[in-house]
């Protein structure tokens, strides 16, 4: 990998995390927010649900899993 290839590497990184940084504070703070590959709402799993927590669409092409601190 020589140094252009891995500077856009980076950058293309950094954009990707704060995306779903961005996209995580939407949905948390209660807004509705569709998945932007598949338009289905994005849905937020808790620990009182007793599944894996995170952010999740219908048809899986959103999947951010969440480490919550009770």
């Amino acid at each position: 990998m020589d140094e252009q290839q891995f500077k856009r590497l980076k950058t293309v990184s950094a954009k990707s995390f704060n995306d779903q940084k961005a996209l995580i504070k939407k949905v948390l703070a209660g807004r509705d927010m569709p998945c932007p590959q598949c338009g289905t709402m994005i849905r937020v799993v808790l620990p009182e649900d007793k599944k894996a927590t995170g952010l999740y669409c219908a048809q899986g092409c959103t999947n951010i899993a969440l480490d919550f601190v009770l």
